[in-house]
């Protein structure tokens, strides 16, 4: 892996550390981080009440660019990936599902972004 890359992976981990923080600040209550399955990842899953968030974590240099890095595509792999997160657990099945952003930049709090997609 290449020092820059190695860079940006360590900034990612950050960032999510950061935003795992800050959501159980508010209350929420983390189910799984880097959840994988064979069509994508979900960088967060959190719980409050009947609500259940799926959120991507973006680190960048700037909070626009963190949230310009969250593409059409992407977005589709998370999204399936939680189809498949909710049918692996069918405890979840009444809660309300929210797919939400955290954005994270140096030396700023991170920006939660509700309902960033459908």
């Amino acid at each position: 892996m290449t020092d820059a890359r190695l860079r940006a992976v360590k900034a990612g981990r950050r960032g999510e550390r950061l935003a795992v923080w800050r959501l159980q600040l508010a209350g929420w209550r983390i189910l799984a981080r880097d959840w994988r399955s064979p069509v994508g990842e979900v960088d967060i899953v959190a719980q409050r009440g009947k609500l259940l968030l799926f959120i991507e974590v973006k680190a960048r240099g700037d909070l626009g660019a963190a949230g310009e890095a969250i593409g059409a595509r992407q977005r589709g792999r998370i999204t399936a990936a939680a189809g498949l997160f909710l049918a692996r657990h069918p405890q979840f099945a009444a809660c309300d599902v929210r797919f939400d952003a955290m954005l994270v930049a140096p030396w700023r709090w991170p920006v939660h972004l509700r309902d960033a997609w459908r």
